[in-house]
């Protein structure tokens, strides 16, 4: 009979890991609370158990292991390697102690376990839904973080920069925790890094270092990481080397432990600060894309070998390459269609495209790293070609909303931080989210303040003249060097609205006598506002509800 393992859930980050299994020899038994998680055809055997029930699936280990064996249990890119410590603990299968387990799941139990190693990490409080914010001991001055202990892809994660956001979050981010806790810390200033590294009696093998690329506050939305990072050796062993000692103080390094580690590593002007560090690889395709594409190894299955006793191997770098994560992402709407996908698939160092909506769906700003639209991974000789690709790439991929869904109009009818000022008081200091998809400057917004708008004269556009639009000059804007959030120029912009609506745009000065004619189409500033708010997106939205 072969050799048994069981594998902690079935989504997309456990593919890799089912599929390496198998060609290890293993049988794979692979666990989910889906029965229509996408990897299950991945498997040899699918059950449908919830991943929170530790006893559940140890009663369940132990009748395979009663009858055939079982070899081991692992996890990767999951929030349970709690349940993996538990019933290796249980039935004497390889692991790490279940109490480091928990140290390395509840963030709560993480920060006073690096408090009291005297390791750099913020400071913090915990919170329960029973906490009355207006008496609670803050850690420190605002700018603070709140986030759950026990949930991971940044949902209910936020930056806070008052008593008034602190208020509003909380319920958020105790929403999301299992347990009803949710922690607020010092917020950590500066660029931030991904490890994955392999745990084996006392060995810690280093697998790739990653720069994240985060974005859009108050949330934390990685759009993206590229493998391996870019900075200066002395302080990625500086990073590494408090990643070490972070491991240790959660007591990932006891006697025998086995298992696997990551860790997000901030590189703060004080020095290499721990953001958290889980016992499990990495999700978010680092350790089972980026940094095999990087350097020719494969940390999951290092992984899989050390969760059934073996030593481990295929983890050491065999190339020095570069490959890049991006994702893509939509302002909120109902999806009408997407297109681009496989011309994304076909650019030049693209490996993989991962689309996570479709046509009729809803899509939203993303708010955490779960509700984004898609993401790409590129990989090449250089780190120049393979950011480019990944970039190029996503921005070939474009998506057209629904004209009919209110959702689009709301999100674009929001005012400005300094049009929500009241006369004379100053705007806003939290950035504005969701962010505009091109931020202009005051003397850009003032030009775009003085443009004619054919609405606001009486007169509603028309579509007169098939295949074409005049659009009032917006010289300032259209020359000017702004780039949206996906790295697009207004003229990429202008041509992605082209191949969206079939509608040629021609900066066509009009004199103010000619408004009230309504045999030509006049677009103003409202379609200038509509296209700086929400980019392609907004100023096709804003063509399509045009009235023919």
């Amino acid at each position: 009979m072969q050799e048994r393992i069981i594998i902690l859930g079935a989504g997309v980050m456990q593919g890799p890991a089912i599929s390496i299994a198998k060609e290890i020899g293993l049988f794979t038994i692979v666990l989910d609370g889906s029965a229509s998680a996408p990897c299950i055809s991945l498997a040899d055997q699918f059950e449908q158990i919830d991943l929170k029930d530790k006893e559940g699936i140890e009663d369940f280990a132990r009748s395979l292991q009663n009858s055939g064996g079982l070899g081991g249990i692992m996890t990767a890119g999951t929030d349970f390697s709690a349940t993996v410590a538990w019933v290796a603990e249980k039935l004497g299968l390889p692991g790490i102690p279940y109490e480091a387990a928990l140290n390395a799941s509840d963030k709560s139990r993480m920060r006073s376990c690096f408090k009291k190693a005297g390791l750099p990490s913020p400071e913090f409080i915990t919170i329960s839904g029973t906490a009355d914010v207006e008496t609670l001991n803050l850690p420190g001055p605002f700018p603070l973080v709140i986030k759950p202990v026990d949930n991971m892809g940044g949902r209910g994660c936020r930056r806070l920069d008052s008593m008034g956001e602190f208020r509003e979050a909380a319920a958020d981010a105790l929403r999301f925790s299992r347990s009803g806790r949710a922690i607020v810390e010092s917020f950590m200033e500066g660029p931030e890094f991904s490890v994955d590294a392999i745990v084996f009696h006392g060995e810690i093998t280093i697998c790739g270092l990653a720069d994240r690329h985060i974005f859009f506050p108050p949330y934390f939305i990685e759009m993206g990481h590229t493998m391996p990072t870019a900075i200066e050796p002395e302080k990625q062993e500086a990073l590494l080397e408090t990643f070490r000692a972070g491991i240790h103080a959660l007591g990932l390094m006891g006697e025998g432990s086995i298992g696997a580690a990551k860790g997000d590593i901030k590189l703060t002007p004080r020095g290499p600060m721990i953001g958290e560090i889980a016992a499990r690889l990495s999700g978010g395709y680092m350790s089972g894309w980026t940094y095999p594409y990087a350097s020719g190894a494969e940390p999951i299955r290092a992984a899989i070998l050390a969760a059934v006793g073996r030593r481990p191997e295929g983890h050491i770098p065999l190339k020095n390459w570069t490959s890049a994560e991006r994702a893509f992402i939509s302002i909120p709407g109902t999806v009408k269609s997407i297109t681009g996908i496989e011309e994304a698939r076909h650019h030049p160092h693209i490996q993989d495209l991962f689309l996570r909506i479709c046509e009729g769906g809803k899509v939203s700003f993303p708010e955490n790293n779960v509700s984004k639209c898609g993401n790409l991974i590129s990989a090449a000789p250089t780190r120049e070609a393979a950011v480019q690709a990944a970039e190029n790439a996503a921005r070939s991929i474009l998506i057209r909303l629904d004209s009919a869904d209110p959702e689009t109009a709301a999100f674009l009818s929001i005012k400005s931080p300094d049009e929500q000022a009241p006369d004379g008081a100053a705007p806003k200091a939290t950035p504005r989210f969701p962010p505009d998809a091109f931020p202009l400057p005051p003397e850009l917004r003032a030009a775009l303040s003085l443009l004619p708008d054919p609405c606001n004269e009486g007169v509603k556009p028309q579509k007169s003249q098939p295949g074409e639009l005049a659009l009032y000059p917006f010289p300032e804007f259209t020359v000017s060097p702004l780039k949206d959030y996906a790295g697009r120029t207004v003229a990429e912009t202008l041509q992605a609205i082209q191949t969206l609506t079939g509608y040629s745009l021609h900066e066509t000065p009009i004199k103010n006598s000619e408004i009230t004619d309504n045999k030509t189409i006049r677009l103003g500033r409202s379609f200038w506002t509509a296209l700086i708010r929400g980019g392609y997106q907004g100023a096709v939205y804003y063509i399509d509800n045009i009235p023919m």
